[in-house]
């Protein structure tokens, strides 16, 4: 114990005023105002069907790669894609049936009533009444010989597209991945706010009892305690934002898992440094390899070029062997019997259609240029993102040194504040700037540690890794 608060201790003892703690580590802290109430979730909406709830979740903290496994396997925004991709398939067995033979039926029933009156010179009639009854049936098979790449063309183009949306599909996981990993991350560094927020509420009640203590034996102004009670109330406002902050990020990663809003996850803390390997030279490279959007684009691109090569091949004729099978039955007065077949090859060739396949043909070579130009553009946006992702990494990493340096800093700064205060010879205003900027300074360090997590799962998600 300095002089100065030993002085202070024993006049304290003299004179019969309070004594005062004999340092803050020892002291008891001030009462802390209740803790909010918990909020009750609201419930799932009426007539909807219900919403995963894995086990996982339950009872136990969740780990990062759970947190996406679960996303995968619940978001409903990837199986929209998946849906999405199974029909591109279909599309291409709708390309490829031209090339297989087609087999038609038409058959058909009919009846018919035939009357005929005569009328003669002499008195009376003659009438005639017949019925008919038609029954048919025809069965005709088609078969497409050559039609210059056509089918092929339009096949490969189907095909391409296809591809094109799987590949959207794995947009859609590594997006849906990032998403869970940046509310992981926001509900951690929430959650490090709260104990940051809890710790400084704390040392404002200490402050607080301290300066009433002080104003009681008449060495600190009322102002002092003035001065504390704000303190006190702003700890309590910035523990409050904390404690919702956690509620909101965890409905944003139960969201980003598709699962019920309402569960109550927890999840594992990783708020922590570690080294990100890197080689910097490949990391361009890696992602071009690896993109998702980048083979997206290029498939597009062969789809494009297939339609080119089909509307050319559109000018040329279609060679088809044909058959049929026809076979008839009358009833009437006399039963009539009729059946019969034919086989040939046809040649279809539309040699003017009003320019429709001239015009065809100039807008699928637009949209080739149109493609061929989104993947150069998209191969300087992907070198921009992994450039962009890389430097705010490294900003990050930096910036977690410089903030637990500043907290070692403010801590002793705040230590120094209270000895001074309690010595009597600090002020209210230089302890609760103290205080202030030890919040702050633990507040920057996980805000830090936050970043550089989000950031590395930013880089991963331009390098294409999930």
């Amino acid at each position: 114990m300095t002089l100065a608060p030993f002085c202070l201790f024993l006049a304290g003892l003299l004179l019969g005023w309070p004594a005062l703690p004999a340092s803050r580590a020892e002291a008891q802290p001030a009462t802390v105002p209740p803790a909010m109430p918990a909020r009750e979730p609201l419930g799932a909406p009426p007539g909807v069907r219900p919403f995963a709830i894995p086990p996982q979740v339950i009872g136990r903290e969740l780990g990062l790669d759970e947190a996406v496994s679960i996303a995968l396997e619940n978001q409903p925004s990837i199986r929209v894609r998946l849906a999405e991709y199974t029909a591109a398939r279909h599309r291409v067995e709708q390309a490829l049936a031209p090339a297989l033979p087609r087999l038609d039926f038409s058959g058909g029933v009919s009846r018919s009533r035939d009357h005929t009156a005569t009328a003669n010179t002499t008195p009376g009639s003659q009438s005639t009444t017949s019925y008919t009854t038609t029954s048919s049936a025809l069965f005709s098979v088609e078969q497409r010989l050559f039609d210059f790449g056509k089918t092929s063309a339009a096949t490969a183009a189907a095909r391409s597209r296809a591809e094109s949306s799987r590949e959207l599909v794995e947009v859609e996981k590594d997006a849906i991945a990032l998403a869970v990993k940046d509310a992981y991350f926001n509900l951690l560094f929430a959650k490090r706010r709260v104990v940051v927020n809890e710790a400084a509420l704390d040392r404002a009640n200490l402050n607080l009892r301290s300066a009433r203590g002080f104003f009681e034996v008449g060495t600190r102004p009322k102002s002092d305690v003035t001065r504390a009670e704000v303190d006190v109330a702003n700890a309590r406002v910035e523990l409050i934002r904390a404690q919702n902050d956690v509620s909101l990020f965890r409905i944003a990663l139960n969201t980003a898992m598709g699962i019920a809003i309402n569960v109550p996850t927890e999840v594992k803390d990783t708020l922590v440094y570690e080294q990100f390997p890197m080689d910097r030279e490949v990391l361009v490279g890696e992602a071009l390899r690896r993109r998702a959007e980048y083979r997206q684009v290029r498939f597009d691109s062969e789809a494009a070029e297939a339609e080119v090569r089909q509307a050319v091949r559109d000018f040329f004729p279609e060679l088809f062997g044909v058959g049929s099978h026809s076979a008839a039955r009358t009833e009437s007065r006399v039963e009539t019997r009729t059946d019969g077949w034919e086989a040939g090859i046809e040649l279809r060739w539309s040699i003017f259609d009003g320019g429709r396949k001239i015009a065809r043909h100039k807008e699928v070579k637009a949209q080739l240029e149109a493609a061929q130009a989104s993947v150069r553009t998209l191969e300087l946006s992907i070198w921009q993102e992994v450039e962009q992702a890389h430097v705010r990494l490294v900003e990050a990493e930096e910036r977690i040194g410089a903030a637990q340096k500043a907290v070692e800093s403010a801590q002793e700064n705040f230590r120094l504040s209270q000895g001074r205060f309690d010595a009597g010879v600090g002020t209210i205003i230089e302890l609760t700037d103290a205080q202030l900027a030890l919040t702050r300074a633990q507040t920057d360090e996980a805000l830090a540690l936050r970043d550089f997590r989000i950031a590395i799962a930013v880089l991963e998600r331009r390098l294409g890794r999930r």
